[in-house]
């Protein structure tokens, strides 16, 4: 009990700021300028003076080896941390300067280790949009998903209960259940990290092909080790320890046998 009331009385490090505006109206573009970050005040940048310049409907898929800090980037479009120099803005304003919430209501993420709750299907993916969601509004979700199929062969349809962190549902259909969730939400800028790298070939393809319908005229970041699956990106970022290394299509960095290159004979060996 003395744990829980400890944990309930901890301030968080990240609010928002005097004057913070609600965002509204986001188009999607995204842009990092001269971005500082590290997770300890003494310690070593994570990463260090990242300029990016994400179009609104860009898909940007982000490779490179583990650990120089792929998914540390994404975290920092819906400030899940704060960065120690630099700027970035959705739309031309700075993220610090709006709500927390307004900024997080626009941002919808899929990761490799999905979080479902132990309640029913329905209510998993209501989450998305906790105010006003209908149940018609739930299965046209689950439709885009390619979940609502498989949700009504189960005895208890949209009623079933999926059990403490979705122990009842394979990978595959968990994930499906997050991207309705996300559909239901709604948000103009989406970050996948890892999202299918957990599932075996036939899932990885069904969740492949929602996540593809999802991206769709949304601003979107893709954080993928098998390659395979970001092919179709607008654009390819190569993230090392130096930095962004490289930017192009599949087909320019093949071309220039530079880093990504090297990844990717690796990925088909």
């Amino acid at each position: 009990y003395n744990r829980f009331q400890e944990i309930m009385g901890t301030q968080p490090e990240i609010v928002d700021k005097p004057g913070a505006v609600t965002l509204t109206g986001v188009q999607g573009a995204v842009r990092f300028e001269d971005v500082l970050f590290r997770y300890q005040e003494e310690g070593d940048y994570v990463l260090e003076k990242i300029n990016l310049e994400v179009r609104p409907g860009e898909t940007v898929a982000i490779v490179g080896p583990s650990g120089v800090g792929k998914t540390t980037l994404c975290n920092l479009i819906p400030r899940f941390y704060e960065i120690d120099g630099g700027r970035i803005s959705i739309d031309g304003r700075s993220i610090d300067e709006v709500t927390l919430s307004s900024l997080r209501e626009n941002v919808g993420i899929v990761a490799q280790d999905v979080f479902l709750f132990s309640g029913t299907i329905a209510e998993n993916i209501a989450y998305g949009r906790i105010e006003d969601s209908s149940m018609e509004d739930i299965q046209e979700a689950a439709k885009l998903a390619f979940i609502h199929d498989f949700i009504l062969s189960l005895e208890d349809g949209y009623d079933t209960f999926v059990g403490e962190r979705g122990i009842k549902l394979s990978g595959g259909q968990k994930q499906r259940i997050a991207i309705a969730r996300i559909f239901l939400k709604n948000p103009p800028i989406l970050i996948f990290d890892e999202a299918t790298s957990a599932l075996d070939t036939k899932s990885e393809k069904i969740v492949q092909k929602s996540m593809e319908l999802l991206c769709r005229d949304r601003t979107t970041f893709i954080i993928a080790h098998r390659l395979s699956t970001i092919r179709g990106a607008h654009r390819i970022l190569v993230l090392t320890e130096e930095g962004i290394a490289e930017s192009g299509s599949h087909e320019e960095l093949m071309a220039r046998k530079g880093v990504y290159f090297g990844l990717y004979q690796a990925f088909l060996e």
